[in-house]
């Protein structure tokens, strides 16, 4: 980066933003001193934030030895992905969308007589990533990761709107059932 870039990021984020911004786009495992210098921050100090994002459930952990390294979690991106859906698309909208995908696989899987795109690959035995089966197995599998990733964002929207994420729901569900179902 830059060095006037990398100033003003210092001195317009906290610490713990930086430690923060970091971790958002580790998917490998990493450890706390490599986030510390890309965060411009002390290893201490990334090791205290990281154990607070740990504690949070949007940084894993695992060891090498005696490191510790740290990554985004799962839940992390699935609720990152699902804010981001939430925000382009109402409840509406993705279980439409999720009917959709799910009819895509389907017909994937009547056309080809198999019930996933591994079990497809075991059967035509492609070694050529690149090729017209590659491709749909790529496809099909993206398509899964969209409907797992859409039919998450309808949960966190329905636990949401019955105030079930914050705490202020009330036992009186049975009265309204307006949960969209897919």
């Amino acid at each position: 980066m830059n060095d006037v870039v990398v100033e003003d990021w210092i001195e317009e984020t906290t610490p713990f933003e930086r430690v923060y911004e970091i971790i958002r786009s580790t998917y490998d495992p990493t450890s706390a001193s490599q986030i510390a210098d890309r965060a411009r921050v002390s290893p201490t100090t990334a090791r205290k934030h990281l154990r607070s994002l740990v504690d949070t459930g949007e940084v894993t952990t695992s060891q090498d030895g005696q490191t510790t390294l740290y990554r985004r979690s799962e839940t992390g991106i699935v609720t990152e992905h699902a804010q981001s859906l939430l925000a382009e698309r109402t409840p509406e909208e993705i279980a439409s969308g999720i009917t959709e995908l799910k009819a895509q696989i389907q017909n994937w899987r009547d056309e080809y007589g198999v019930d996933s795109p591994e079990e497809l690959a075991r059967e035509l035995d492609i070694e050529d990533a690149d090729s017209e089966s590659g491709t749909l197995l790529r496809e099909w599998q993206t398509t899964r990761r969209n409907l797992a990733l859409a039919q998450a964002t309808l949960a966190i929207a329905e636990a949401s709107r019955t105030g079930h994420l914050t705490g202020t729901d009330t036992d009186d569900d049975s009265n309204s059932d307006s949960s969209i179902v897919v």
